[in-house]
């Protein structure tokens, strides 16, 4: 399998998950259909997969690698924002679910095309939207925000503690000229703070923090993962288990609240006292998983 069609945890999101013959699974997350493909497996013929991506191209090839499974395996696919969960389980017409899974990570397809402006270490343009259909680009937020907005976006969303000094630049630099580039944006990031964009003196690139900040609010990420979150239990069936895979702190501290509080209420079952993270074993293979994090919780009722 491909680099970029490893599903990440995939051995514990089955064991946790447990999708069964003849249920009803959402993957909401479809990017490649890693975990998708696996997950239908498990349900047959007498099940059905549902799922979800806000990327068409992702989309696509999730389709053709189902179709490559052959059989009467049974499928619903849709380019919709996982936020509209409710939406698109009406338009199926299945107003409960057995399973949800969200993969919060992105697909190394999105992340090496320069074409999206994901990368600080390739050349293109400064967009960074995971759905074409959206209107507002990195770019747009670069070029338009208020220093001192900015500066809060790029601290809180990125952890960035240079977070001013960046701000400051990229608002100094665009009074001559609009930022349409990454290349243009790293050569600011790394100005600022007097570092040679070539030169990995330390563990993460100095744009890191700026470009996932502004990834982030690009496509809305944390508000739209507060709506799955909200919505989920409204969907799940009495029983319905529900895993959220989270790659940064502030995905991951916003499951284990929603879950805690839904488990206060009586609403959920915890079923991971901590955070399941991959082996040592998996990260030989698929470096991307020493980061993700997985959560689970079974929706209590009869």
């Amino acid at each position: 399998m491909a680099a970029d069609h490893l599903p990440v945890l995939i051995d514990q999101v089955l064991s946790l998950l447990a999708p069964q013959p003849g249920e009803i699974v959402v993957d909401a997350t479809l990017g490649l259909a890693g975990h998708a493909s696996r997950m239908l497996q498990a349900v047959g013929p007498t099940g059905l997969l549902i799922g979800l991506d806000v990327d068409p191209a992702n989309l696509a090839r999730a389709k053709e690698n189902l179709a490559a499974l052959g059989g009467d395996l049974k499928s619903r696919l849709f380019h919709a924002n996982f936020a509209q969960l409710p939406e698109v389980l009406q338009e199926t017409g299945t107003p409960r679910v057995n399973v949800i899974l969200a993969d919060l990570g992105m697909a190394s397809t999105q992340l090496d095309d320069p074409a999206r402006g994901f990368s600080f270490q390739a050349a293109g343009p400064l967009d960074m939207r995971l759905d074409p259909r959206l209107e507002r680009t990195a770019a747009d937020i670069v070029n338009r925000m208020p220093e001192t907005p900015l500066a809060n976006l790029l601290f809180e969303l990125g952890g960035e503690v240079f977070s001013r000094k960046i701000a400051r630049a990229i608002c100094r630099r665009r009074v001559d000229a609009r930022i349409d580039t990454t290349e243009e944006l790293v050569a600011i990031v790394c100005a600022s703070l007097h570092v040679d964009p070539t030169s990995r003196k330390s563990k993460i690139h100095p744009a890191t923090r700026t470009f996932m900040a502004l990834r982030i609010a690009v496509n809305e990420e944390l508000e739209n993962l507060d709506r799955l979150l909200e919505l989920a239990p409204g969907v799940l069936a009495a029983g319905g288990r529900f895993g959220v895979i989270s790659f940064h702190s502030l995905e991951d501290r916003r499951v284990k609240q929603s879950f805690a509080s839904e488990s206060a209420a009586g609403t959920y079952q915890i079923l991971t006292k901590k955070p399941i993270q991959a082996e040592e074993s998996e990260f030989a293979f698929n470096p991307r998983s020493r980061s993700a994090k997985l959560r689970v919780a079974r929706r209590c009722g009869q």
